[in-house]
This record gives C-alpha cells, structure tokens and sequence, in this order.
C-alpha cells in the first residue's frame, strides 16, 4: 500500500509539473483497482504531490525563481504578429496590466479564488497559481488554500468508485 501511495505522490508531482498528465484519470484508475487503498492517503498524497509541483510555478510567477537562459525569448528586429495583437499599447496588454495591478493592491482577493479553483478547477488551477505568484500571495496562504482544496477535491475523487459500487 505504501508503494501505491508513494507512486499516487510521484504521478501528483509530474501532472503539477507537466500538465498533460491527468491526475484524476489516474485516482480513479487507482481506487478502481485497488479499491482497498484508504481513499484519504490517496487524497492527501495527491493533494501534497500538486501543491508541492505547483510551487515552482508559484515561485517562479513571484520572482523567486529565475527560468534558465534558454527559456527567455530574444529580441527581433520585426515585431511579431503576436506583438502587434498583444504588445504595448493593444487592447489586451492594457487588460494585462489591470489585472496585474489589481492582483497587487489586494494579495488576498487570490485566497479565495485560488481556494475555489484548487477545489472545483474553475478557474483552472495552474492558471490561478501564477496569478497567485504575480499577486505576492504569501506561501503559506498558497499551501494552506491549495492543500484544503485539493485534498477535498481528490479524496472525493478516490471515494467515488466505492460510493458507485455500492449503488449497484
């Protein structure tokens, strides 16, 4: 059991991380087959596996992590059409900046979204992780929101092959 547990961890971890790996397919094919695993070790193990990944995207929103060299983007000579629909002075980079100077007058406003989204995942979970980071959200409201959140989210997850079983 503990190994089922450590793997429900080190999958959290990667889908955090990588978001093309879908954690709730795999609780579900986990308590499907292994219905005996506690589904509250499952949703605690999952729950510290994401909020654990998520962290680096949170620090790095914040500035508190550097991107390696490679990653940042060079400057060309011709502006993009990117640039020329999102860059300076277009309707979307004004939004842009609102939303980032909401985000830092008033850090706590993200408690309740990021709580929200860590539970339902609307507005997406990683979406509200970097907005977290660019709200200079303290870590351990982060965490205490995105623990609370995601153990709900996932225990309820790894109970409902039992609760549907037991319907029939």
């Amino acid at each position: 059991m503990l190994a089922l547990v450590g793997l429900a961890f080190g999958v959290a971890l990667g889908s955090a991380v990588v978001p093309l790996i879908s954690i709730e397919m795999f609780v579900l094919g986990l308590c499907t087959r292994w219905p005996d695993v506690s589904f509250w070790i499952v949703g605690l193990a999952v729950a510290v596996g994401q909020v654990l990944g998520k962290l680096l995207y949170f620090y790095a929103a914040r500035g508190d992590i550097h991107l390696p060299k490679f990653l940042h983007r060079e400057p060309k000579d011709k502006p993009s059409r990117l640039k020329r629909w999102f860059g300076p002075g277009t309707r979307v980079h004004r939004w842009n900046t609102w939303i980032h100077v909401r985000c830092r007058a008033h850090p706590n406003w993200m408690a309740g979204t990021h709580a929200v989204s860590s539970l339902v995942g609307v507005p997406p979970f990683m979406a509200t992780t970097v907005l977290a980071g660019f709200a200079g959200m303290s870590t351990a409201m982060f965490v205490v929101t995105g623990m609370a959140g995601r153990f709900a989210r996932f225990s309820f997850l790894a109970a409902s092959p039992a609760v549907v079983m037991a319907w029939f």
